[in-house]
């Protein structure tokens, strides 16, 4: 009898414990509430909890050493960044019953979901002896007659908690924690630049207006358009919002296989739409509505033949421009990108780190626009690649025929006959991105990448298919 009473004695005082534990640590929190879900091989779980409470406590800090009052979370669909946020929510008002939530999400069903199931955190009762419930960790309960799943208060408080719907009226009410999930409801929603400035003006003009001084923002959403909610944020307040991006699958490592398999990546890739599953799943935000190329094919190893192993290179024209060299395998009349090389760096440095890349790649034949320097750049990698016994064919020509004609008239010659290697948005995110985004109509910042694309098809492809001939001049070469 006496050593049940000793195990029961101890297994009170580590229960004690625990709670005291998750009284102060956001992580042992969730764990005690939903051990089954938040386990020690989610390590995302654990980083995403740890960052929250970092948040919380004040540690996480800008450049300027002050705390971040921003944050930004971008994961993929069932990782469990809702249930987190909902969570957080209710352990922020166990250790401040005076703390003041205002969460909107883009319909007010979500948001009364997200409101009813902090609620249900807080009210729980226990189904077995053992399990830890919410009151066993903190005394805050819900004020007695407040049956409203949308806005409810703790005992002794006026008011605690409001889920509203993106575009809902949230006048009256101030907070001090700020939260918006999920404000864009799809992609349909994500490539409508009307609906997405409709939601910058609900958020600018009246959400806004919700958050007391010192309050606390959070964000958490896919990374649809340069447009969206958490796009604009960080382009019009630098430096003051820190994000959270982890993607399920980062160079072929899954971010939790438990969640998500790797297979089970590949096999949603395979039947989604591009786009969106870059968005959802790999945590890249492409605009759709206007691009030029609808989407690009992809490989997984190149067919056996005889390959030409050709480059296209596209130099700087000027200081806010790319260089462009794009590597490929042509076999028959397909071109299978093998590199790229994207970049900014200056001319001392992209001439070597060209000619090491035509080494690795088996470059045989060079095309070097030389427009503007092209050419000294051009004979510069020819001289280096001499100069280390590397043997590769390099031409430069002018190019005079109009630019953005070139590339909308190839456009569909391009999704048809160019091939990525399946990791290329990996692989090139920059290069990826300048590709996704190029809009047929209107200025686009930078054409580096479609024009030496383009260039590639031209210049290769010209005797094989019915694609416009390019116009080449000062041919040279070894």
């Amino acid at each position: 009898m006496q050593n049940r009473d000793a195990l029961i004695e101890y297994a009170r005082i580590q229960k004690e414990l625990a709670c005291r534990k998750a009284r102060a640590d956001f992580w042992t929190f969730c764990h005690l509430l939903a051990p089954d879900f938040y386990r020690e091989d989610r390590p995302h779980l654990k980083k995403l909890c740890n960052t929250l409470q970092d948040f919380h406590d004040g540690k996480l800090l800008k450049a300027d050493g002050e705390p971040y009052k921003k944050l930004g979370i971008q994961l993929p669909p069932r990782f469990g960044k809702t249930r987190t946020l909902t969570n957080y929510s209710a352990w922020v008002l166990g250790l401040d019953n005076k703390r003041r939530i205002i969460s909107a999400s883009y319909g007010d069903d979500l948001a009364c979901d997200f409101s009813r199931f902090t609620r249900d955190i807080i009210a729980e009762e226990k189904n077995l002896p053992d399990q830890i419930v919410y009151s066993d960790i903190f005394d805050a309960k819900i004020k007695y007659g407040d049956s409203s799943f949308k806005k409810w208060a703790l005992e002794g408080q006026f008011f605690n908690y409001k889920g509203t719907g993106i575009n809902s009226g949230v006048t009256g009410r101030g907070c001090s924690e700020a939260l918006i999930d999920d404000p864009v409801e799809n992609a349909e929603v994500a490539y409508n630049e009307m609906a997405l400035d409709k939601i910058w003006l609900w958020y600018s003009g009246t959400f806004l207006s919700r958050p007391e001084e010192g309050a606390r923002q959070i964000v958490t959403m896919t990374p649809w358009s340069k447009k969206d909610l958490l796009a604009r944020l960080q382009e019009a307040e630098p430096g003051e919002w820190f994000l959270l991006s982890m993607p399920a699958c980062e160079n072929g490592v899954m971010l939790c296989p438990s969640l998500m398999s790797y297979k089970t990546y590949m096999e949603k890739k395979k039947v989604a739409d591009a786009n969106i599953f870059s968005a959802n799943y790999d945590m890249i935000r492409l605009d759709v509505k206007g691009k030029l190329y609808s989407g690009f094919k992809t490989y997984s190893d190149i067919p056996q033949g005889a390959a030409q192993k050709v480059a296209y290179v596209d130099t700087a024209d000027e200081g806010d421009d790319y260089l462009c060299a794009i590597h490929a395998d042509k076999v028959k009349n397909y071109f299978y990108v093998t590199d790229v090389y994207y970049t900014k760096d200056a001319q001392e440095i992209t001439e070597p780190m060209l000619c090491g890349i035509i080494k690795n790649a088996g470059t045989k034949d060079a095309m070097i626009e030389s427009n503007n320097g092209g050419r000294a750049f051009a004979r510069n990698i020819q001289r280096i690649l001499g100069e280390r016994g590397i043997f590769c064919r390099v031409q430069w020509f002018h190019q005079s025929k109009n630019k953005q004609a070139r590339i909308l008239t190839n456009a569909s010659l391009i999704q048809e006959y160019i091939v990525f290697p399946e990791d290329w948005a990996k692989r090139w995110p920059e290069f990826c991105a300048a590709l996704n985004s190029y809009q047929k109509e209107g200025k686009n910042k930078h054409d580096d990448a479609p024009d030496s694309l383009t260039g590639l098809l031209e210049t290769y492809m010209r005797n094989t298919v019915s694609a416009p001939s390019t116009n080449i001049r000062g041919l040279a070469g070894i």
